[in-house]
């Protein structure tokens, strides 16, 4: 066998025959270059994918954006979610995730982050993170109450506890809706207690049968100075029928107009000349029914202590549209009382069963207007200075 292959190498053109036969004996064939070999490609290391807030931070701001980066990767999605496992709505705007809303205090979220390398491939990360809870709270009063039926002056109205400095991140969160459409604005006031109120006022009287919402999505916001609101608040209710009294001091006469109509004119008695009653529109704030009015309690002195019945409180600072059978002698002559509107017993009673919180009261003929804080005297500003009011502008 060995010298038929050296025979054969001796002759010229028999060397594709020796391969072949090398081949068909189970030799392995020659090359002049050696084996070949594939070369292998190593894969790339995955992308490292950082998130802020970082993983396991405490204390963080509700409004702290939440962002994402790699190297060499691009964001793709990011998924919040509560402790109710429940994910969170918002938006991916280049590698930070806005929610919808702010998040809530005292909370803890998981963010699953993904983002996309050159060669297509997904990478996701999650973290954890756990939202601050406020040493100081602010706290709020929403009027007029849920489900009631008011007048078509009343606003609605949110009344802080404590001062309000950024007033323009808290009125972000606050949304008014209603059932026809109504043109509205928020206003800054500051309220006869001295706190500061947010009123959100029709461009005229609402119409009767407006179905009016508020959502105050307002935990999570910091009201200024660290003082942030933890809660969140709902409040809806319905106009009634029109009402309004218009009072004229001069005349003495107060006149009670329904759906536009007059309806009963009362002989009344305002503020003597010490002691005036405002002029402007004031809204029915609350009735109060039997009142105890004690004159030291407005700095008059001992001048009066008095159970006082069919009582409608006017003002913050202490008017009242109220029964007055002590004055019986001035009541349709002169203006005689400290600063109230006082009636005979039987048309205070009328009153006072007719009206309705939110009713509207005109007066003329007595002192300054109003104040806009002092009860509800938004209406005593002209649309577009109310409008000014808004810390939105």
């Amino acid at each position: 066998m060995t010298s038929s292959i050296i025979r054969t190498l001796g002759k010229p053109g028999r060397m594709r025959s020796l391969a072949v036969l090398l081949f068909a004996a189970g030799m392995p064939a020659l090359s002049a270059c050696g084996p070949v070999h594939a070369a292998a490609s190593a894969a790339p290391p995955p992308p490292r994918i950082t998130v802020t807030p970082a993983d396991g931070a405490k204390d963080v701001k509700p409004a702290e954006p939440i962002s994402v980066s790699a190297k060499g990767a691009m964001p793709s999605s990011v998924t919040l979610t509560g402790p109710d496992g429940t994910p969170r709505p918002g938006a991916l705007k280049g590698g930070t995730f806005v929610p919808a809303r702010l998040l809530a205090t005292g909370t803890t979220y998981s963010v699953a982050a993904t983002v996309v390398d050159a060669q297509g491939h997904q990478h996701t990360r999650t973290s954890h993170f756990t939202t601050l809870t406020p040493d100081k709270v602010n706290k709020i009063t929403l009027l007029p109450s849920k489900d009631s039926v008011v007048g078509v002056g009343q606003p609605v109205s949110v009344l802080f506890d404590d001062p309000v400095t950024d007033k323009a991140a808290v009125e972000r969160h606050v949304k008014v809706t209603t059932s026809n459409n109504t043109q509205g604005s928020w206003g800054w006031v500051k309220d006869s207690s001295g706190r500061d109120r947010i009123d959100w006022r029709p461009h005229t009287y609402w119409k009767p049968g407006t179905t009016v919402t508020l959502k105050a999505d307002l935990n999570g916001v910091d009201s200024g100075d660290g003082r942030y609101l933890v809660r969140d608040y709902a409040t809806s209710f319905t106009i009634g029928r029109s009402q309004l009294a218009k009072v004229d001091l001069t005349t003495h006469r107060l006149t009670f107009y329904r759906d536009g109509k007059p309806v009963r004119t009362i002989p009344v008695s305002g503020g003597d000349p010490q002691h005036r009653t405002w002029s402007g529109t004031m809204l029915v704030m609350a009735k109060e029914g039997t009142v105890r009015m004690n004159s030291e309690t407005v700095g008059l002195g001992s001048s009066y202590n008095l159970l006082v019945h069919n009582s409608l409180r006017l003002t913050g600072s202490g008017t009242y549209a109220h029964q007055a059978e002590w004055a019986a002698a001035a009541i349709g002559r002169t203006n005689a009382s400290h600063g109230c509107i006082g009636m005979n017993p039987a048309d205070a009673a009328w009153l006072y069963h007719q009206a309705r919180v939110g009713d509207v009261f005109q007066v003329t003929g007595g002192k300054e207007t109003v104040a806009v804080g002092n009860g509800f005297g938004d209406w005593n500003l002209a649309w577009p200075a109310w409008q000014h009011l808004s810390a939105l502008g």
